[in-house]
């Protein structure tokens, strides 16, 4: 069933959990405004991803959830606030029973989400994914459902969007790049090459320990720096709270003999993903910084359990295919031991990223 658009077609499309997940919602909100940029597209977010939101190229309005635990005022004025925007539809990425029936009571004509258990009645238009078997990357399941919404708006679209879906142009790069080098030893005319380890979780999954981030890097530089017109700078960043371990693992790299300093402190999370930007890899666990760099397009290495719900396909990075790399801990071993990760293979693999290739 074709549900026609109003003149000025209004969207709200919600992911208002953690800032992976809103991360890899950016290729399906690309999707939507290039099919048609007169969108207006507003995004339901928590304030701990609104500030990303508000920077994203794809949105034209932040709508802060206050989320579950709120009081019945706040939620009855995030109600208001909807109704208010007359939105002629609501894309649910990730739906939840309170997400649904706010939908529903603030009578959006068309309700587009995944078909997900009970909750799937509050919503008039439902795409059976099956994403607990974690078959796609969970950002082409967002693609999917944006698809899904156009083609019930009636608006055509050739192709997805793709990458970068954060794009910033040389200029802003360049900066980055330049801030972030002034941090290291100068290299005198060989050129740098920039890697970026994130050694924290953000309590949201789980990582390789410090050792094993030392023991990778170490193995990497060894097979890099056999090119004799470059050299390798490392930058170790961290989260709130995560500053203590990324010292840590600075001050090990350094009396391992590595060029390696912290990344420099950042005003806010936009400002943090700017300086990603100067970099030629990222290397971190599947957490927020890792899909900040898939978006901005530049190459990662992610390292993931392997349980079904968080394995390296579901939350593949939305870089280009030839600028990432995954990697798990093997079959015969449990899902979560990161301890069981190959950090040779995988430092080998990195370093193979690097072959031929110039610096940034």
């Amino acid at each position: 069933m074709s549900h026609p658009p109003s003149a000025a077609c209004r969207l709200l499309v919600v992911r208002n959990d953690k800032l992976g997940d809103f991360m890899l919602a950016w290729p399906a909100l690309a999707t939507l405004k290039q099919a048609d940029s007169t969108l207006h597209i507003s995004v339901l977010v928590p304030h701990y991803t609104a500030a990303m939101a508000a920077a994203c190229p794809w949105v034209d309005e932040v709508v802060i959830d206050p989320g579950d635990a709120a009081e019945r005022r706040a939620q009855n004025d995030l109600l208001a606030r909807i109704k208010a925007g007359r939105f002629d539809a609501v894309l649910t990425l990730f739906s939840t029973p309170r997400i649904g029936w706010l939908s529903w009571r603030a009578g959006i004509a068309l309700r587009v989400a995944p078909a997900t258990k009970w909750v799937q009645v509050f919503y008039n238009v439902r795409i059976r994914q099956r994403r607990s078997r974690s078959e796609k990357p969970e950002y082409q399941y967002n693609v999917e459902l944006a698809q899904a919404l156009l083609q019930r708006l009636g608006k055509a679209y050739d192709a997805p969007a793709q990458p970068p879906f954060w794009p910033l142009d040389e200029a802003a790069r360049s900066q980055a790049r330049t801030r972030l080098l002034a941090t290291l030893p100068a290299s005198g005319s060989r050129k740098p090459r920039l890697i970026v380890i994130h050694p924290g979780s953000g309590g949201s999954a789980v990582n390789l320990s410090l050792a094993q981030y030392a023991a990778l890097a170490q193995r990497v530089q060894r097979r890099v720096d056999t090119q004799p017109q470059t050299q390798t700078g490392w930058l170790i960043s961290a989260g709130p709270g995560e500053e203590a371990q990324a010292a840590e693992l600075c001050q090990t790299l350094q009396a391992n003999g590595l060029t390696a300093a912290l990344l420099p402190a950042s005003e806010n999370v936009v400002a943090f993903g700017h300086s990603l930007a100067g970099a030629d890899l990222l290397i971190a666990g599947s957490t927020g910084p890792l899909h900040m760099a898939g978006c901005l397009n530049i190459a990662t290495a992610g390292f993931y359990p392997a349980k079904r719900s968080a394995t390296a396909l579901r939350w593949q990075t939305c870089n280009a295919a030839e600028k990432r790399l995954a990697f798990s801990p093997p079959s015969d071993a449990k899902a979560q031991d990161m301890a069981a990760v190959d950090i040779p293979a995988a430092a080998d693999g990195i370093a193979a990223l690097f072959d031929g290739r110039a610096p940034f």
